[in-house]
């Protein structure tokens, strides 16, 4: 805590409403239209609520009700509640990829802050981008700020078998491709994994970012872990409420709670809950936003030193109710407690330390202990080497073992719609030795870099009982799945990075425990190819898409805009 206060002269928001100027009158009289009167917010921290909800968003379908439960936490704590809807990124069902917009909400979310009369801001998400999309906006906006994360949904049931959304999804539909499954169990399959509103209930990328978002210190303590239809959500929501009024007059702005602490913090439980490859990304880019440098080797190094504790799929057994009953996010952190920085502040007033201060474990299968974990190191590996100048990752926990040191000869598939024709050829040239290649899959190259990492496995393959085979791309990979997959290899394709100029028959050796990827061809050769290699498409002239491919950077750079990385404050709007 600072000890700092404002005062009432001192809130953002009575730039707009004081005073007798014509504007001001006009601000004050205009809100009658919304039945608000000056009783309503005179004296009040205006606090806008940022709410991605959608029809179409399957992961934020109690987030009518969340707001009004955070607005009566606002009122009741002697704010002024205002809802403001954001674009909604809903992972399922927006194409091609959520992440194609992410930077887009982002924009969205600070102008949204910078431009309307608020004092602080809740931020209204879960589903995978909207986490960081929400982070990167507010913290660029600098108004003091405070995450709601939407929480998973309950586990899935079918045929008396537990089953995580996405994780058992990719293990039925690649039986049902084998043609050991008829088209309805899958179905059947689906409809048991969406129970109820709330993200994927694996430690899929939506998981991980709202403990990451905990571990940061952007939420209330505890709020990661509830699952979406628990009532203490709901509860959660309205305490979310009131601290937001809490922390505007306490002036407690993102700067005070995000350092490179805070986010060493936030890698360290990354590796520790086996997170989503997508967390890197993420990471690097809210970093970007807080001035924090956040280089690929950072990762690496705390991953050296972080045990793997949480047991959930698709790297364990367990999913993310089970980890809510056995003590959630804080008991994690406790058992990690001196690889963390305890004195880092949090949105809540106190350092994160004391969050976990008093937790407690419930189950040890699910969060294990330092003295047994799943494995000595963290789930996440970046790689480097010929094939990735600028790095790759590889979700460690989630690969077969036996491919984690592996040489191989490459089929290479230029782009999606290759590999969708010519993944199945029964006269394709692959045995369970080769590795995949997929191109042209980056943030430029697709564009937005869809998650099309976790490469299909070929049908004549799968019929002999192969399920896992090295797959590498610059592409990425929803955190609910798995196998051997190399993702966000840097620099992609489609600018010239090493990958686009591999070729079938090439050998391609991974090792993990050495950290290396590497591209058995000579610099003769590579020379020769490269002088011969032009962009596999052209990227669309006009609109969002331009302005993406033109401005958006690399993955071990966060695939932010260029033009959005923390830079001078921009000015508060003229008010005329």
């Amino acid at each position: 805590m600072t000890g700092k206060r404002i005062s009432f002269d001192q809130l953002r928001s009575r730039r707009w409403f004081d005073g007798a100027s014509m504007r001001a009158f006009s601000h004050r009289g205009r809100l009658r239209q919304l039945a608000f009167s000056s009783e309503d917010f005179d004296g009040k921290p205006v606090i806008g609520i940022l709410n991605t909800w959608s029809d179409l968003n399957t992961c934020h379908g109690h987030f009518l009700e969340r707001a009004e439960q955070i607005k009566r936490g606002v009122l009741q704590a002697g704010g002024f509640p205002v809802e403001m809807p954001a674009i909604t990124l809903g992972e399922i069902l927006m194409k091609p990829t959520t992440m194609l917009y992410r930077n887009l909400l982002a924009m969205e979310a600070e102008e949204l802050i910078r431009s309307y009369p608020v004092d602080g801001v809740v931020l209204m998400g879960g589903c995978d981008k909207t986490t960081p999309a929400l982070v990167m906006g507010a913290v660029s906006a600098c108004l003091p700020l405070i995450f709601m994360p939407a929480g998973p949904m309950l586990r899935g049931f079918w045929n008396g078998e537990t089953l995580g959304s996405g994780t058992d999804h990719w293990k039925y539909y690649a039986e049902y491709r084998a043609g050991n499954l008829e088209a309805s169990v899958v179905d059947e399959v689906l409809a048991g994994t969406a129970r109820s509103s709330g993200t994927c209930m694996t430690m899929g990328t939506a998981a991980t970012m709202m403990s990451v978002a905990e571990t940061l210190g952007l939420t209330l303590p505890g709020a990661s872990s509830i699952p979406a239809p628990d009532a203490n959500h709901g509860v959660m929501a309205a305490a979310t409420g009131r601290r937001i009024v809490e922390m505007v007059w306490e002036d407690l702005k993102p700067a005070d709670v995000l350092t490179a602490s805070s986010f060493d913090n936030a890698i360290t439980v990354d590796m520790a809950i086996g997170g989503s490859t997508n967390a890197i990304i993420h990471l690097v880019a809210m970093a970007g936003r807080a001035g924090v440098d956040l280089p690929l080797a950072r990762f690496d190094e705390i991953s050296r030193k972080t045990p793997w504790l949480a047991n959930i799929r698709p790297s364990g057994e367990y999913l993310m109710e089970d980890f809510y009953y056995a003590g959630g996010l804080r008991a994690l952190m406790r058992q990690l407690d001196d690889l963390l920085d305890g004195s880092a502040m949090t949105v809540a007033g106190i350092p994160i330390g004391d969050t976990w201060a008093d937790a407690r474990l419930h189950n040890e299968e699910v969060i294990r202990p330092r003295s047994n974990p799943l494995g000595p190191d963290g789930g996440t590996v970046v790689l480097t080497g010929t094939l990735a100048p600028d790095g790759a990752v590889i979700k460690q926990t989630a690969a077969d073992p036996l491919l984690l040191k592996h040489s191989g000869p490459a089929v290479v598939f230029a782009d999606r719609a290759d590999l969708d024709a010519r993944i199945d050829d029964p006269d394709l040239p692959v045995t369970a030795d080769s590795v995949l290649v997929l191109q042209n899959a980056g943030p430029v190259g697709a564009p937005g870099m869809p998650e099309w990492g976790q490469l299909p496995i070929p049908k004549k393959l799968l019929e002999a009982g192969v399920r896992d085979m090295v797959r590498i791309s610059d592409a990425r990979m929803s955190g609910t799945s798995y196998g051997t997959c190399v993702l966000h290899v840097a620099p992609e394709a489609h600018v010239g990075g090493p990958l686009g100029l591999v070729q079938d028959g090439d050998t391609i050796t991974l090792d993990v425990a050495e950290r290396k990827l590497d591209l058995e061809v000579s610099l003769d050769e590579m020379a020769m190819r490269r002088a011969e290699w032009t962009p596999r498409k052209q990227i669309p002239g006009r609109g969002y898409v331009s302005m993406y491919a033109a401005h958006v950077t690399q993955a071990n750079r966060g695939c932010d805009f260029d033009f959005l990385h923390a830079g001078p404050e921009i000015p508060e709007p003229e008010i005329f």
